[in-house]
């Protein structure tokens, strides 16, 4: 039997929601078979060298390991760098601290959030095209810094000259940061998900994309249809109507 102590519970806690990360994120991005075939070679590593001991076989096995690993690292390069980023983030640490401190009433969210919604709706009554990415934990600043900085408190007349045609900052990104719009005409990561239905363009692509890189929230409107559209978490809510839209920014 084995002897398990405090110790040996949390390491195991700790590996299982390494794991669990690995494979939520190679689900979003289409690498779940990568990672249920590095799964099954770690598990045939431990069965080999730990359980069965046999020593030839287990020093090949750690060979093949130790190469893996740095494979492996470079396959699932953007996951590592997304980790990464979300565990130094600021505002994650901020968002942390402020559990144990008086948290705002979020009036403010309110009002900022009503003016992006009926942005939104008269853009879309003039199948406008629009692509608004929302900070949340995960900074975005290294795409902001790839459009024009605005720094700008968000109105509806501004959300809407930002993406009037023919515009110089229409085409690309706003990027909205605590109420504020940050940044316009910013590129975006593209989605390579072989699941978005082929009706949907560069637009939605590039605001699904960073959903799957980041924890923002995305508003989408399309130019053809006049169709709202919201991505988080590296999935759609589409053809949304204008209370919808408020109620998932608002919850989100």
């Amino acid at each position: 039997m084995w002897d398990l102590g405090i110790k040996d519970i949390i390491d195991i806690l700790i590996v299982a929601w390494i794991l669990f990360y690995l494979y939520r994120s190679s689900s979003k991005n289409d690498t779940l078979v990568l990672f249920q075939g590095v799964l099954a070679v770690f598990l045939i590593w431990v069965v080999v060298s730990q359980v069965l001991q046999m020593k030839l076989l287990g020093a090949i096995m750690d060979s093949l390991i130790s190469v893996g690993l740095i494979v492996l690292a470079i396959l699932l390069q953007n996951d590592i760098r997304r980790f990464l980023v979300r565990l130094g983030s600021r505002r994650r640490w901020k968002s942390l601290m402020n559990i144990f401190g008086a948290k705002t009433t979020g009036q403010d969210d309110h009002l900022w959030i009503d003016a992006l919604v009926l942005a939104c709706r008269n853009m879309s009554q003039n199948k406008v095209g629009a692509l608004i990415c929302i900070e949340k934990t995960d900074s975005l600043q290294s795409y902001a810094d790839t459009g024009e900085i605005i720094d700008a408190k968000l109105t509806t007349r501004l959300i809407e000259q930002i993406f009037y045609k023919n515009t110089p900052l229409h085409d690309g990104a706003a990027i909205v940061r605590d109420g504020r719009v940050n940044a316009a005409a910013c590129i975006l990561p593209v989605s390579h998900n072989a699941r978005i239905p082929k009706e949907l363009g560069l637009r939605h692509r590039s605001g699904l994309g960073l959903t799957e890189l980041t924890d923002a929230v995305v508003v989408i409107v399309s130019e053809e249809t006049g169709g709202i559209s919201l991505a988080s978490h590296g999935r759609f809510h589409r053809d949304l109507s204008i209370n919808m839209l408020q109620k998932l920014l608002l919850k989100s």
